[in-house]
């Protein structure tokens, strides 16, 4: 017993006097249902809409649900981004649409010493959630390859402005071909770094609110 004790106090000064980080603690999963036909998992980069009901472990007490408080509604955001703790960034990855897991979320991936609202400082978290869809981020791959008309790994401004005149249009807009072209000069200016006449699948990445 006291030898595991001194282990672990020099491992303890071995960290300090290194300088090094204490590894990040970590979100304990448990899987509450998963369907039995999994189309798709979720990733960084995706949407992702969800219900939950967040409880705080120290007492069991609700402090928020989607589905019984504000509208009522499921809410959207985006994995791996920090839009939402960053429990919830590590601990939806690899989900299924219909799939419900359950968060045991520490502090220093929820809100830490602070705490927010009705959740304490240093409070450990319990969520309950439920994917409902997983769709494609602006920056994924597949959103990248779904613009990439010619599959040349690069997109061209036609290709762009393309883009930009269906996405107009599935959002009710009518196309206006002049205002495109400048969206689209706006968009080569911030993105093309190399001003070679087309955004590569690494300038992609850059974010443009247009796209």
């Amino acid at each position: 017993m006291i030898l595991e004790l001194w282990t672990c106090v020099f491992s303890a000064l071995y960290f300090y006097v290194q300088g090094a980080k204490l590894p990040e603690p970590e979100v304990e999963i448990e899987v509450l249902y998963k369907p039995f036909l999994c189309h798709r998992k979720s990733k960084y980069g995706d949407i992702l809409l969800v219900h939950y009901e967040g409880f705080l472990e120290s007492n069991g007490t609700m402090f928020h649900s989607s589905r019984r408080h504000g509208d009522k509604n499921p809410v959207w955001f985006t994995l791996g981004i920090r839009e939402a703790i960053k429990g919830w960034d590590k601990g939806l990855q690899g989900m299924c649409a219909g799939e419900k897991r359950k968060l045991t979320i520490p502090p220093a991936l929820a809100y830490g010493k602070e705490g927010k609202g009705k959740i304490p400082p240093e409070s450990t978290l319990i969520f309950d959630i439920e994917i409902i869809e997983i769709r494609n981020g602006p920056r994924s791959h597949e959103s990248f390859q779904e613009m990439d008309i010619n599959d040349d790994w690069k997109l061209s401004k036609a290709e762009v402005k393309e883009y930009l005149r269906k996405e107009f249009e599935r959002h009710g807009y009518a196309a206006n071909d002049t205002h495109h072209e400048v969206m689209v000069e706006d968009i080569f200016q911030k993105e093309d770094e190399d001003n070679d006449g087309f955004i590569s699948a690494r300038e992609f990445t850059y974010k443009h609110d247009e796209l």
